[in-house]
C-alpha cells in the first residue's frame, strides 16, 4: 500500500501546494487524489477518510490519517528521516519549525485579500494596512532566517519551511506586492523552482476557472520564467514509443523544437506543453533523442 495524498485545485489551493511539495520536493512518492472544488464540499469528497475534512490530507501506507499540513510535515519527517524535510542543524531546524508554525497560523490579511491564483498576475492592487503589516512581518522573518543560515533557502537547503512559504511567494509575485531585494530574490527562487513550475503547469491545463478566486484587476504576464514554446498536435509519428512519465504507449503528440514527442494521454501532453523545461523526464527524453 502506498501513501495517498488528497489535494484541491492546482491553481487556487495554496494549502494543497504545500502538501504536494512536502512529498514531491523531497522525492517521496504518493498516489494523488484530486478533490474538485466545483463538485461539492471537500468534507463530502473525503468522507472515506473522516475525520479529515480539508485538503491537503493523506492516508499513509499503514493506514494512518493526517489531515493538517504541519502535522503532515512532521509525520513525513519522522517516517523519512533521510529525506531532509527539516534542516539537520538543530538551531536551523528550530528556526524552520518556528517559521512554518507562524505561517500556518498567521498572515490572515495577506491570505484573505490576495487569494492564490497561479493562472493570473495582477497590476494595480492596493494593499491594505493589514496586508502591509503582514508583508513587513514576512520580510522580517525571511531576512532573519537567511542571515542565520546563509541561504540559498530560508534555512540553508530547501526544507519544509520553504514549502510552507511557496504560496506566500506566489501571492507576492501574482499581486505585484512591493518587497525589498532580498525578499524579491527569495520569491524569484520559488517561481523558478522546477517543482513549483510543475505544479503551476498542471494548474494551467486542469480544472475550471473559479470566479470567486479571480481578482477584479488588470492582468499582466506571469512574473516567473517564460516557458519554452511547445504546441499540441493531432497526429504523429513521435520520436518515442512510450510516454516519458508512465511508460505506456503514446496516443497524444507535442511539437517541441522541431520534433514530435508522444504521451499516453492529453493531460501528460498538455502539462508538458505548459512548461516543458519543468519536467525532467521530458527534457531527458529530448536530450536522448537529439
Amino acid at each position: 500500500m502506498t501513501d495517498t495524498l488528497y489535494i484541491g485545485d492546482y491553481t487556487y489551493s495554496s494549502w494543497s501546494l504545500r502538501g504536494w511539495l512536502l512529498f514531491r520536493r523531497f522525492g517521496l512518492q504518493a498516489k494523488t487524489v484530486l478533490v474538485d472544488f466545483t463538485a461539492g464540499s471537500v468534507a463530502e469528497q473525503v468522507a472515506e477518510i473522516a475525520p479529515a475534512r480539508t485538503v491537503p490530507c493523506a492516508r499513509l501506507s499503514d493506514g494512518a490519517l493526517v489531515w493538517d499540513s504541519l502535522a503532515l510535515a512532521e509525520e513525513l519527517a519522522s517516517r523519512h528521516p533521510g529525506a531532509g524535510l527539516w534542516p539537520a542543524d538543530p538551531a536551523l531546524r528550530a528556526t524552520a519549525r518556528s517559521l512554518a508554525a507562524e505561517m500556518h497560523a498567521s498572515f490572515d490579511a495577506l491570505r484573505g485579500d490576495c487569494p492564490m491564483n497561479l493562472r493570473a498576475a495582477y497590476t494595480g492592487f492596493q494593499p491594505s494596512e493589514a496586508v502591509r503589516a503582514d508583508l513587513a512581518r514576512v520580510e522580517a522573518l525571511w531576512s532573519w532566517a537567511l542571515e542565520q543560515s546563509g541561504g540559498p533557502w530560508l534555512c540553508g537547503d530547501y526544507s519544509a519551511v520553504d514549502a510552507f512559504y511557496a504560496p506566500v511567494a506566489a501571492r507576492i509575485a501574482g499581486y505585484g506586492l512591493t518587497v525589498g531585494p532580498q525578499a524579491q530574490a527569495y520569491v524569484a527562487a520559488h517561481l523558478a523552482d522546477p517543482a513549483f513550475r510543475r505544479w503551476r503547469a498542471m494548474g494551467l491545463v486542469r480544472g475550471a476557472e473559479l470566479p470567486w478566486y479571480a481578482g477584479d484587476l488588470d492582468r499582466t504576464d506571469w512574473p516567473g520564467p517564460a516557458p519554452l514554446a511547445a504546441q499540441p498536435v493531432d497526429t504523429g509519428p513521435a520520436v518515442n514509443a512510450a510516454c516519458p512519465y508512465s511508460g505506456d504507449p503514446v496516443t497524444h503528440f507535442l511539437s517541441f523544437e522541431g520534433s514530435l514527442y508522444g504521451f499516453c494521454n492529453a493531460f501528460c501532453r498538455d502539462k508538458t506543453a505548459a512548461d516543458p523545461e519543468a519536467w525532467p523526464a521530458f527534457m531527458a527524453l529530448v536530450q536522448g533523442t537529439r
